[in-house]
């Protein structure tokens, strides 16, 4: 009966906390609560509980609870310490708290946020009196209001509710009641309560805002009328947006903001450019017009994905803004946009974000419906790609699509709803009130500082045009269209608001549209922009990695550094305890470094991070196994195995190189391959001094990243001329592990290849893998490394390397023969990549073949073309040319290699092919049917093949 009373009763459920709340206060202070709850309480501590005792001041709450179900329970008109007129009044001032309570959870759901006024306001029972069993008797009743910020602790309850639906029902709604941390919730509280969510501006700023709805609307009706029908995704129906980007500039100047990375999709982006970035007019015109000169970009974008950047003025002085570039899928952009700002701000050590920031802007639908934007928001606060917290906004056009059925547009009750997978506070308002933008948008990034967190703005407004410019949304949304078409604007909304107010005349208005358009006629910049007389001592120069790929690049380095530096990395902290297969690991590479045993490709990848290291280039790996290695070759991180912390009892040894050493930085990624390549594309594109790597756990698991690859690291420079020396490890080798654990789709790398936009490698051995991740930093040439790294190479002993193989040298892009064979008895020679290459010498070797010589490819893209003839000119005599590969014969390099093959081979001399057979799949799933195909591909490799093509 207790329970089900404590359970059911006023006094408890919902109200229970609010209850224990104020018995807490009683108990550090009587004085700091309401009289007759304080009198309630004193009355409460003489009560006697169950068992007879009269409990002390610092009674426990279990006993109070008991005694409140005790005279709960107790039947009218029996003696009660408590009489029911204080009970009835404590029931109504908890009924008060309660729809406090309710509006602080629910009022947004009542907020006026839609300018077209389509929808009726939801029945929310909780947010009315009579739910909690109040009536119009009430109204003027005095309640306590001490735990609210109204500036009165006691309000009658008709003043209070007004209070709360001028707070949270206005034209802007709050949702941040699911934080679990009060102090951020009672921080909204203080922030919303004290003005009930009403701005206050001067007449100065609000000419301010007029002015920039004015520049808003005008940019998209010039260009509406002077290049009628070309695509743009006007901003019209959303220029409030441009409000609030102007305000989180502004913002951000005060608090100190030196620099923000800024990533959108495209609607709005030519205004942003414009009337934001300060991008010339004429500029844009140019690109309207398809100019462009011979000395353009290979392939170069549509205007409207293009990016830019700039130093704006602001009040308190100039701030570095830059757009970034962003293809069409929108937003796959956002983990680029942080992967950026996490480099600048590691460039200025500036861990907390006080200096760099973020800001992305979404479309409703696009951050409801693409799983990348949550992948990206689970980013937010983790070790390797936490940046202090992004500003989020939200041009919310209510539909999405031309063709979204509103039924149809997700089962979420706001697009904004997956920001509450990190607790992210949501500032939703009504794009029809610009000040309540500007206002909602001062918060976000004051809240930002406060608390280095994400935030979102959710600007809800609508879209004028279809979804593009070409589009006739009415086909599918006539009932919207009807309201939209009879809106006269969000600026001339403001401008009759603030003619009302005698702030400006409509002559006034008119005259601001009327420069700003003369201003755009005559190609000024409507944006102040900053003289600026000094260099950013924080810029990135990318001049110095204009090089050729095909430089050699001397990357060995003296044998007694590689020993200094195999030394420090492998001496064990004192009282450490590793574990014992780690000791062992440790122990043979101090053998290693010692000569006593050939270097394996482990030590070769530590000696190649340390040598850079101490030569001031930073590097930084992530990828889901990383700090380990997925095949536990790399132990980069260590684990004591007697710590009880998990926070402790951890070394890096590479971060302990020297004292001047950079930054070394290895993160064991969540699990998420989209969102964490594209942050480290973004790294790698705004840090050129840092070996950037991001490891695949196994090599077709890029796929889940294939947007990222497609659209910025194989043409991010093609398009944009944006530079990345991003490193992608992708583990490839047929072992027999199935179809997933197999492949890393070099097909698809190479048939991306062009413009020699990126570097193709499957490294075979140790030394080959040091030379190679050396190169991609000591070298003059910036550009992403796709790297098809081995499995069962990592520990394969004729893969290991001498340490004098790493003490001179370079990367070798072709390996020739390396087993005394006579050249002219070859009659011929195999040609392969990878792993296979030592299947193939250990079958030779065992049937003691003497005239077939093996040839490596180790660099695939951009092809060696002069490397493999002169080694296939080493074999005057033989007659046939074989490609060797463990792929299927419709995948890996061979229809990418033909003739790359046929130019170099001597004249007459046949092209064949040893692999696997065509297959739908990458690998078999069977072990045995794996073995079987093995040895098929070397009998063919060494004996009679059904087809050759023919040379010239």
């Amino acid at each position: 009966m207790i329970k089900e009373l404590i359970q059911t009763s006023y006094l408890f459920g919902s109200n229970a906390p609010y209850v224990e709340d104020l018995y807490e206060q009683y108990l550090e202070d009587p004085a700091s609560i309401d009289e007759k709850w304080r009198q309630f309480f004193d009355r409460l501590q003489q009560t006697p509980a169950s068992d007879g005792r009269v409990e002390t001041p610092d009674v426990p709450h279990a006993p109070i609870i008991e005694a409140f179900a005790q005279r709960a329970m107790q039947p009218r008109g029996v003696s009660c310490p408590v009489s029911e007129g204080d009970l009835e009044i404590a029931r109504k001032q908890v009924a008060v708290q309660s729809i406090i309570g309710a509006y602080r959870f629910l009022g947004a759901r009542w907020a006026n946020l839609d300018p077209l006024h389509r929808r009726e306001r939801p029945k929310i029972p909780e947010l009315e009196p009579s739910f909690y069993g109040l009536s119009d008797a009430d109204m003027d009743t005095v309640f306590s209001a001490a735990n609210t910020y109204f500036g009165a602790d006691k309000m009658t309850l008709r003043d209070l509710i007004a209070a709360l639906r001028q707070t949270y029902c206005g034209d802007l709604g709050i949702e941040f009641m699911y934080i679990s941390d009060p102090v951020i919730k009672r921080w909204w509280q203080q922030k919303l309560e004290p003005n009930r969510s009403v701005p206050s501006y001067d007449n100065a700023a609000k000419k301010r805002i007029l002015q920039r709805l004015t520049a808003a609307e005008g940019l998209e009706r010039y260009l509406h009328t002077k290049y009628v029908g070309q695509k743009r995704f006007s901003l019209e129906g959303g220029e409030s947006f441009i409000v609030s980007i102007d305000e989180v500039v502004e913002a951000g100047a005060e608090q100190g903001i030196e620099e923000m990375v800024i990533g959108m999709a495209h609607r709005g982006r030519l205004n942003v450019l414009v009337n934001t970035l300060g991008k010339s007019p004429s500029e844009l015109f140019a690109e309207f017009e398809g100019k462009y000169k011979s000395k353009d970009l290979p392939a170069g974008d549509v205007k409207y994905h293009n990016g830019f950047s700039s130093d704006v003025v602001t009040a308190a002085g100039p701030i570095h803004l830059a757009l970034a570039f962003n293809p069409s899928h929108l937003e796959i952009v956002d983990p680029v946009v942080v992967g950026s700002v996490r480099a600048r701000q590691d460039r200025r050590d500036d861990p907390k974000g006080r200096r760099v920031m973020g800001v992305m802007v979404h479309g409703d639908a696009a951050f409801a419906g693409q799983g990348v934007v949550m992948e990206t928001l689970n980013l937010a606060d983790t070790r390797g790609y936490g940046t202090g917290g992004t500003m989020h906004i939200v041009i919310n056009n209510q539909i999405g699509f031309t063709t979204s059925d509103p039924r149809d547009k997700g089962s979420m009750t706001y697009c904004t709803d997956p920001a509450k997978l990190i607790e992210a506070p949501v500032l939703h308002v009504n794009g029809d009130d610009p000040e309540a933008v500007a206002y909602a948008t001062r918060l976000a990034m004051e809240f930002r500082k406060s608390f280095n967190r994400d935030v979102v703005v959710d600007i809800v407004c609508f879209r004028r045009l279809g979804h593009n410019e070409q589009d006739t949304p009415s086909l599918t949304q006539p009932l919207m269209y009807k309201k939209i078409n009879v809106h006269p604007g969000t600026r001339q909304v403001y401008a009759d608001k603030l003619a009302l107010q005698g702030v400006v005349s409509q002559e006034e208005a008119k005259e601001l549209v009327a420069q700003y358009r003369k201003n755009l006629e005559e190609g000024r910049t409507p944006r102040e922009m900053p003289l600026i007389t000094s260099k950013n001592p924080y810029a990135v120069d990318w001049s110095s990695f204009n090089g050729l790929w095909s430089e050699e690049v001397r990357t060995g380095v003296p044998v007694d550094e590689l020993k200094r530096l195999a030394d420090i990395i492998t001496t064990i902290p004192e009282g450490f305890k590793l574990h014992p297969l780690l000791q062992k690991v440790i122990g043979d590479r101090r053998q290693m470094k010692d000569g006593a045993l050939r270097v394996d490709w482990g030590l070769a990848e530590h000696l190649a991070f340390a040598t850079l290291l101490v030569s001031g280039y930073s590097v930084r790996i992530s990828g889901e196994d990383s700090g380990r290695g997925t095949f536990s070759h790399r132990h980069a991180v260590w684990h004591d195995q007697n710590r009880d912390r998990w926070d402790s009892g951890i070394w890096v040894p590479l971060e302990h190189l020297s004292e001047h050493q950079a930054k070394f930085t290895v993160i064991d990624s969540v699990l998420s391959e989209e969102s964490v390549l594209a942050f480290e594309y973004g790294y790698a594109s705004s840090s050129p001094k840092c070996l950037t790597i991001w490891e695949a756990q196994f090599g077709d698991f890029a796929n889940g990243a294939q947007v990222v690859i497609d659209q910025f690291i194989s043409s991010g420079e093609a398009k944009w001329g944006r530079k990345s020396g991003l490193t992608m490890l992708l583990p490839h080798g047929y072992e027999g592990q199935g179809p997933e654990h197999s492949s890393a789709r070099v097909e698809r790398y190479l048939q991306l290849a062009a413009d020699t936009n990126m570097l193709i490698c499957q490294p075979t051995t140790a030394a080959q893998i040091f030379h190679l991740l050396r190169r991609q930093m000591v070298g003059s040439v910036r550009k992403p490394l796709i790297v098809f790294s081995p499995k069962s190479l990592l520990r394969n002993k004729l893969a290991t390397s001498e340490l004098s193989e790493l003490t001179e040298g370079s990367f070798k892009m072709v390996i020739g023969e390396s087993e005394p064979i006579e050249p002219d008895n070859v009659r011929r020679v195999l040609i392969c990549t990878g792993k296979v290459y030592y299947d193939l010498i250990k079958y030779r070797a065992d049937h003691q073949i003497d005239n077939v010589a093996v040839i490596r490819i180790e660099q695939l893209y951009p092809f060696p073309h002069k490397t493999l003839g002169d080694e296939l000119k080493r074999y005057p005599f033989a007659s046939e040319v074989v490609w060797c590969q463990d792929e299927p014969q419709n995948q890996g390099a061979w229809f990418y290699v033909q003739h790359h093959l046929l130019e170099e081979m001597v004249p007459g001399a046949r092209l064949g092919y040893a692999g696997r057979p065509a297959s739908s799949s990458p690998a078999v799933g069977y072990a045995g049917k794996h073995a079987e195909q093995l040895k098929e591909l070397l009998e063919n490799a060494f004996g009679r093949l059904k087809g050759f093509i023919q040379t010239k």
